[in-house]
């Protein structure tokens, strides 16, 4: 059997962080944009309440301090990550010189 859901393990508390979280911050941490908190679960802008450092990193799921709101939409695409800036990959450079080439016909 799969290990329990650690958000979960503490539904009473972790519903009443959710309940202060919606009631106490309007904008997503992460975009910065206005949540609407009446959307239903589930679409791309639903409000959900993120983990400043994810449970599967030590986050604590019920300390408030650790958790702010964001759209669904954002919190899917930070994944499981921190938010810190990501390093973009070296560019790749070949050695032939393409459009330099005489025509062979």
């Amino acid at each position: 059997m799969a290990d329990p859901n650690p958000r979960r393990a503490n539904g009473h508390r972790r519903n009443q962080v959710r309940a202060r979280v919606l009631r106490e911050e309007d904008d997503c941490w992460l975009c910065g944009l206005p949540v609407d908190k009446t959307l239903p679960p589930h679409l791309p802008g639903s409000p959900e309440v993120d983990e400043i450092v994810p449970v599967s990193l030590g986050g604590d799921p019920i300390d408030r301090t650790n958790c702010r709101l964001s759209h669904r939409l954002c919190n899917v695409r930070r994944g499981n990550g921190t938010r810190t800036t990501k390093t973009k990959p070296a560019s790749f450079q070949t050695a032939r010189s393409w459009g330099n080439e005489a025509s062979s016909d």
